[in-house]
């Protein structure tokens, strides 16, 4: 039989780092979402419409016709 101690092997200092990495990634999300929310509220009703452009040159990219 195996001896099953070999639980918690995860070092303190690893999941801190972890842990914030996973911090530092909600911020960036959240900084990145209050730049496109204020772009947004400057372009008004055409974001839809530069929406749209982005995806369709997205797609043309993606069908190698750009």
């Amino acid at each position: 039989m195996r001896n099953r101690t070999t639980r918690g092997e995860l070092e303190v200092e690893t999941l801190l780092k972890i842990v914030l990495a996973l911090i530092a990634v909600l911020l960036v999300l959240q900084i990145a979402g209050a730049l496109i929310n204020s772009i947004a509220s400057l372009l008004g009703p055409f974001f839809f419409v530069v929406q749209l452009a982005i995806a369709v040159l997205i797609v043309l990219w993606l069908v190698d016709r750009l």
